[in-house]
């Protein structure tokens, strides 16, 4: 959800990215974007309709970068693409997932199940994900219907809140009893290649990007995306989190790990060039949303009297994007309340109100 300007504060231009690789593939299909890198893409019922994912060519077969949402349409296309005549006919040696959201977990289990391969991930992405998954069937914690009453919510999207929770699993296949950790910095040859891991954070907890300096590509996964800016959200398990200065950390982290002559392949969108502008412009674009926050703090407000602030499109209804506007919303603030620039209240109407010292 990228942010708008403001008349108090001064518009940021976008840069001119550069899409070299064309259309998308379909479902089941396979276009080579580098020497032996192939790009998938699974559709999504939800409003991002897709996620991209990458095969790279390794000795007997393909290793995997994220694995799509568990749905009946990703296992048609993933059979798709294993059949006889398909893009990956020699099947999978291993999966490599970049973090633990379902559209990229959700068919790892399933993935690895199939072909008797290996999932490499980081530690908190996998943990976390068995965490999130172990919520299935229980009720809403009673900790965050607090956290979010607190922000402003009202008894209907409490409600709808209620019967949401739990839900991580519907689209995530059971994960494999064990992984191989990736950590910062591995180094791992796929195929006849060397690929570096660089870790993120902020849009998850230890989000693993893969940079292969002979092919000049960046497998981003979310943490650089073209067109859209990732969620950076603060949640009821830590509700003091401060993951906007992690994100910016790991913007400027990229930046410097990974030359600009790299062609990214993100999540979502497609393959670009232009990758340090792009960083940039991501940086440029938070930092002028705090800006805005801080110019409508002069007045106290709720979490959710700063959508207008921060987001472009409305923020309406009761149900997912009200959560992400919620979380991405306490980000900016906790970022402010951290550094001491605002002051957090709690009303006697039991709703935290923060304004500027």
């Amino acid at each position: 959800m990228s942010a708008h300007a403001s008349p108090s504060v001064p518009a940021i231009e976008k840069p001119e990215l550069q899409y070299p690789c064309g259309e998308p593939p379909e479902p089941g299909r396979a276009i080579e974007v580098a020497p032996g890198v192939m790009w998938l893409r699974m559709p999504m019922p939800l409003g991002l309709n897709h996620i991209n994912l990458w095969a790279i060519r390794d000795e007997g077969g393909w290793a995997a970068v994220d694995s799509g949402l568990q749905t009946p349409e990703t296992a048609q296309a993933w059979r798709t693409l294993f059949g006889a005549d398909g893009a990956l006919a020699g099947g999978l040696t291993r999966l490599f997932v970049t973090h633990m959201h379902p559209d990229h977990v959700g068919m790892a289990g399933w993935l690895t199940s199939k072909f008797g391969c290996q999932l490499w991930m980081t530690r908190l992405e996998y943990l976390m994900c068995r965490v999130l998954a172990a919520d299935t069937g229980r009720a809403a914690p009673a900790d965050a219907i607090e956290f979010y009453r607190r922000a402003g919510w009202d008894d209907e999207a409490i409600e709808v809140y209620r019967a949401r929770f739990g839900g991580f699993g519907k689209y995530v296949h059971a994960l494999p009893e064990s992984f191989r950790r990736l950590t910062d910095g591995d180094i791992v040859c796929i195929g006849a290649h060397d690929w570096q891991v660089v870790v993120g954070t902020g849009h998850s907890p230890e989000h693993a990007c893969l940079y292969c300096p002979e092919l000049k590509v960046l497998v981003s996964g979310d943490q650089v995306l073209p067109r859209i800016s990732s969620n950076v959200s603060v949640f009821p398990t830590e509700p003091d989190a401060d993951p906007m200065q992690d994100w910016l950390a790991s913007l400027d982290k990229v930046k410097a790990a990974v030359p600009d002559d790299v062609l990214v392949l993100p999540a979502h969108n497609e393959p670009f060039r232009g990758l340090h502008a792009r960083l940039d412009y991501l940086r440029a674009s938070q930092l002028q949303a705090l800006e805005r926050l801080r110019v409508a703090l002069t007045e106290p407000k709720r979490a959710v009297d700063v959508f207008g602030e921060l987001f472009s499109r409305p923020i309406t209804g009761s149900g997912g994007l009200l959560g992400m506007a919620t979380g991405e919303s306490l980000a900016h603030l906790n970022y402010l309340l951290e550094r001491n620039e605002v002051v957090r209240e709690l009303g006697s109407d039991n709703c935290y109100r923060y304004r500027l010292k």
